[in-house]
Formats: C-alpha cells, structure tokens, sequence
C-alpha cells in the first residue's frame, strides 16, 4: 500500500469474513439490509449486483466493498474522504484533471506494485455522469480472480493470463470513489471470447455505469447556520 496515503491498494483488498444475506452480521463493516449494502457511517448504499444462489457473496473493510460471484462478478467500490491535501488538489485542478491526477498517482502505482506490468490501456473522461467522471483500463498480468475457477476454457498451462480491470472514478460530497470490475469472460473463456479492446472496454463501460447507478448517495448536510 501506499504511504502517500490510505487509498488503492485497498481497492483490491478482501476481508476475510464472507456473509451472503440479510441483515447486519458480524465481520461486516458495513451492513446488509434485504439486497443492499450500507457503507460504514452511511457514506452511501449499493443494491447488492450478486446473488446467494449464484455464489453470490460481499467482503468489506472499512473503506472497500468487494461483491463476488461463481459467474462472472468480481466488483469492488472504494471510497476515501478527500484529506486537506487532496481537497486542495481537487480545487485547485478541476475535476478533470484531479481524476487524471488521482489514478495516475495512487490507482495505477498500486496495481503496478501487486501485478508486476500492470499497465494503463486508455483512460476517458465521461463529463456527464456524476458530474464528471474517468473511466480507466487496466491490464493486469496475473491478476485475476477468475484464474482458478472450475469454469476457465484454456490457455495452454503455464502461460500467465492478463486480466483486465474498468476502474470508474468520481468525487462525491467530499469522497473520492473507485469502482472496478474485471472482465470476466477475458479468462473464464479465453478461448472464444475474441473481443477488440474496443469492444471490452465498451462492455466494461456499460457494468461500470450500471454499478455506479446502483449507489445511492445521503442528502448533504445543511450548512449551520
């Protein structure tokens, strides 16, 4: 993890309790009611996009949710309050920039630092969603949490599979948030899935948008008067 700051490494990071249904449980940071989760303090809430019946199961710290299933979901929303520093970075670069500026220096050198030539394939600025968003490509050599499932088709063994990740950032009521998820079908089914890198980052586009519409954000608070 980095000491700049306590951020990305946790977007990959699991807890170790697994839960996989309704209520607050133990080993939970946050809380499960019906199919949604809370984050801890109710910084926001997410509909749960993973089912019991499909293997559908949520870990959590205390700033990642991770939601996995037998199919083809490994998801994660990581969500940081902006420090003094980068309150300052925020304002002082427009939320294009500090997007840019975010993944750049804490995102991708995390990644790097857990899959070694772990690279950036295309980021783009989405002005219109969230009030402005980046969404940013990640190849990441063996960084899949599909390598060891029963339903992979192929490669040849011992070749290391590349997997690839949609990262989706955005700055909201003073929280900057990652949401990132990994194409699945790039190594559950190696062997077929013959998609363009257009055409993969289109689909990750799409889950990406879909996740983050499943967050619901609290009111802000009014100002003291």
């Amino acid at each position: 993890m980095s000491s700049r700051m306590l951020v990305p490494a946790a977007v990959l990071a699991l807890a170790a309790a697994a839960v996989a249904a309704d209520t607050p449980k133990p080993g939970l940071y946050g809380q499960i009611s019906g199919d949604v989760y809370t984050a801890p303090g109710g910084v926001y809430s997410v509909s749960i996009p993973v089912l019991p019946e499909f293997g559908g199961q949520v870990h959590d710290t205390e700033t990642v949710v991770t939601f996995d299933d037998s199919v083809n979901t490994h998801a994660s929303i990581a969500c940081f309050p902006l420090d003094m520093t980068q309150k300052w970075e925020f304002e002082t670069r427009g939320i294009r920039d500090y997007l840019a500026y975010f993944f750049a220096n804490y995102v991708l050198p995390d990644f790097q630092a857990r899959y070694p030539g772990a690279s950036s394939e295309k980021a783009v600025f989405v002005p219109a969603f969230l009030d402005g968003s980046l969404i940013a490509y990640c190849l990441l050599p063996g960084g899949s949490a599909f390598e060891n499932r029963d339903s992979v088709i192929g490669p040849p063994a011992g070749e290391l599979p590349v997997a690839k990740r949609g990262n989706l950032l955005f700055v909201r009521t003073g929280y900057i948030y990652v949401v990132s998820i990994e194409l699945a079908e790039r190594i559950t089914q190696r062997s077929v899935f013959n998609k363009t890198p257009d055409q993969e980052n289109e689909i990750l586009r799409e889950r990406l948008l879909q996740l983050a519409s499943r967050i619901h954000f609290p009111a802000p608070k009014p100002a003291p008067k």
